[in-house]
């Protein structure tokens, strides 16, 4: 099994262009892992509070479960992905079934920001994108999929999310193989690695 990690600022594209990806291949072939499924459970928090913590840092993640939950997959065993709610900052019952497979795309903020994590990927990328272009994009989803107003997610952006980015995210871009521009724009960029995937589906 061969491991992608797919990294970069929030509202850089990344899911984008791991959509894209997925679009180009034989369905069944490759698995998804979004680290934002691995964020750690904030029921404990009282309501009022969960607003203020920081999901842009690496101490929101329970990178112990994603750690056992690649290495499960690389020795060929399933693994149960937990499932977290935006709207109330807490991870769920439900739980997501992911069998083994010969390709899995890592995708998240942070996941180029771990050295274990780094030194179990086969291919490191990282999804840049203009500073501007990806605070519109946040404002538009955090608006319409999580309940916020344009002021909040501003205000958010310049609390958090900047500073954080500096801090964790674009240092980060140092340890990549590819950087991809212009995010899911890159049509390049996109078919490169889908051909490298399929190479390696083709010749399993």
């Amino acid at each position: 099994m061969i491991i992608i990690g797919i990294a970069g600022g929030t509202g850089s594209g990344k899911t984008t262009v791991v959509k894209k990806i997925m679009q180009r291949l034989p369905k069944g072939e490759v698995g998804i892992i979004s680290q934002d499924s691995y964020y750690k459970d904030s029921s404990h928090v009282p309501v009022e509070e969960r607003q203020k913590i920081n999901f842009d840092e690496p101490a929101a993640f329970d990178w112990d479960l994603l750690l056992d939950h690649l290495k499960a997959l690389k020795e060929g065993s399933a693994v149960e992905m937990p499932t977290y709610s935006y709207l109330t900052c807490t991870r769920q019952e439900e739980t997501e079934h992911l069998d083994p497979h010969e390709v899995v795309l890592l995708e998240g903020i942070l996941v180029l920001s771990d050295k274990r994590l780094r030194n179990m990927m086969d291919i490191k990328v990282f999804v840049d994108a203009d500073g501007d272009d990806r605070l519109i994009r946040v404002i538009s989803r955090d608006c319409i999929e999580r309940g916020r107003t344009p002021q909040m997610v501003i205000d958010r952006y310049e609390r958090v999310l900047k500073p954080m980015h500096l801090k964790h995210i674009e240092p980060a871009k140092r340890f990549a193989d590819l950087i991809v521009p212009q995010g899911g724009h890159n049509e390049v960029a996109i078919n490169l690695l889908t051909d490298y995937i399929m190479g390696r589906i083709n010749n399993k």
